[in-house]
């Protein structure tokens, strides 16, 4: 398999997915401005939406949306120890959390805030409704250690979206049981090798 990625993008979490899993897999850095990728090939050749993840199989389909390719990327591991099993409670809890992770983090960060001719004012609400969201996780993860009981690949999905608020300089000291979390997925050890390899850890 081959993953197209950005450093620090929503591709992190698929990419964080694969370390976890332990399936063979290449990485393609895309340089997002561009729309090129590391050996100079027109990103937009490949990914017509020109956006990460891409998750290029070894029949040489090519899939994206990050969320989709987490469900399959876990369903890799025969124990599906980072999804649950299908039908099972545990499999609920990770894809609804996906689902949130997708809709009220994602989708609260991009595009409004990474792009400068976005309205104060529009800069402002997105920030406020971020702010709230992250309250909710704080709540949650003052009962359980990760987000749907167990670690799984909501947490991975969660720790890529919310590590951009340190990007925007947007403080999380007002929830010290994310920021707790935050910390407990960076110190896993396969988290921490794909930090090293886009570039983002020593």
């Amino acid at each position: 398999m081959k993953l197209y990625y950005a450093p620090g993008a929503c591709s992190l979490a698929v990419h964080i997915a694969l370390r976890e899993v332990g399936v063979p897999f290449d990485l393609t850095k895309v340089d997002l401005a561009h729309h090129t990728t590391e050996a100079g090939a027109s990103y937009l050749d490949i990914s017509p939406r020109g956006y990460v993840p891409l998750l290029e199989l070894d029949d040489q389909s090519r899939h994206t949306e990050g969320a989709a390719l987490l469900q399959y990327v876990a369903d890799l591991d025969p124990a599906q120890a980072l999804i649950g099993k299908p039908g099972s409670r545990e499999r609920l809890a990770v894809l609804e959390w996906l689902t949130f992770v997708s809709t009220e983090l994602h989708k609260g960060f991009s595009p409004w805030l990474w792009h400068k001719e976005t309205a104060e004012s529009t800069r402002q609400a997105a920030k406020a409704k971020l702010a709230a969201r992250f309250a909710e996780l704080d709540a949650v993860l003052s009962r359980s250690d990760f987000l749907a009981g167990a670690y799984s690949v909501a947490d991975a999905y969660g720790f890529t979206i919310v590590n951009w608020a340190h990007l925007l300089g947007m403080p999380l000291t007002a929830y010290p049981h994310l920021q707790a979390w935050m910390a407990r997925v960076a110190a896993r050890p396969q988290v921490q090798a794909a930090l090293r390899a886009e570039g983002l850890a020593p």
